[in-house]
Order: C-alpha cells, then sequence, then structure tokens
C-alpha cells in the first residue's frame, strides 16, 4: 500500500496570473487595429523610414548624394551647379522647333515630363546622360562648348 505524505495537507491560494501575449508588429501596423487605437484614444506612432521599399539608387534628375560628413570636411561644394542658361535656351529652341511638348521629349528620352520642365526651367543638376539623350533627339549639342 502506497504511503501517503504524514503532514497536513494545504492549498496554495495565491493568485496565478495568466498574461496575454504581446501582438506582433504586423497587427499593430494593421488599418483595424490602427482605427480601434484611434478611437480609443490610445497613442498611436507613425515612423517615416527614408527610402523604405525603394529599390533605386536615385532618381537620374536627382541630385547626387551629397554626406554631410563630406559637407563638413569643405572637399565638396556646398551649392550644386545648376544647368546653365544657354543650355535651357537650346534645349527650348530645338524641341520648339520640333514642334514637340515637354511631354512628348520626356516620352522619347525615357525619362519623366518633369526632368525636361527642370532642365528647361534651369532647376536639375546637369545629368550627362540624359543630355545625350536630349541631343539624340533633338540634333542639338547640349554638352561642351556651345555656341564657340
Amino acid at each position: 500500500m502506497p504511503s501517503r505524505f504524514p503532514g497536513a495537507m494545504t492549498q496554495d491560494w495565491e493568485p496565478v496570473v495568466i498574461h496575454k501575449s504581446k501582438p506582433k508588429a504586423q497587427d499593430l501596423r494593421d488599418p483595424k487595429a490602427v482605427n480601434k487605437a484611434l478611437r480609443s484614444g490610445a497613442p498611436v506612432e507613425t515612423i517615416k523610414k527614408f527610402d523604405a521599399g525603394s529599390n533605386k539608387k536615385s532618381s537620374s534628375a536627382a541630385a547626387p548624394v551629397v554626406y554631410a560628413r563630406k559637407l563638413d570636411e569643405g572637399t565638396e561644394p556646398a551649392a550644386l551647379e545648376k544647368v546653365p542658361v544657354e543650355v535651357r535656351l537650346a534645349i527650348q529652341k530645338a524641341r520648339l522647333g520640333k514642334k514637340m511638348s515637354q511631354a512628348e521629349l520626356a516620352k522619347q528620352i525615357n525619362e519623366p515630363p518633369k526632368v525636361v520642365q527642370e532642365y528647361e526651367n534651369g532647376k536639375a543638376v546637369p545629368n550627362q546622360a540624359v543630355l545625350a539623350k536630349m541631343e539624340r533627339v533633338l540634333g542639338v549639342k547640349l554638352r561642351g562648348k556651345i555656341g564657340k
């Protein structure tokens, strides 16, 4: 016959708390969960990630990346050069001479229309590849010595 514990039997009456697992990050980003938190008054934090989800190095019309460290060292100029007035006028005259709109030119050089607009307004930083495409389509010289 098995022997029993010879002492008095006691019960443990301390409360046992079972915690729910924390919600996953993907569940917190769910639009329904965000709306529920906003309605209940809970704090909602939004974070914009720089270049998140993009597989691009940079736009062809965008300025090249200038790192703050290089600017601090003083090896790079702070202001980037823009398209010269002669090039702007040459692009406009050649485009109008061929009776093309900015959008049509952009489509032929396989660039967004904003690129052509920035080149003609003088706001773009010159990109030799884009200028070469424009030279080919418009049939004018845009790089090197112009008008000399």
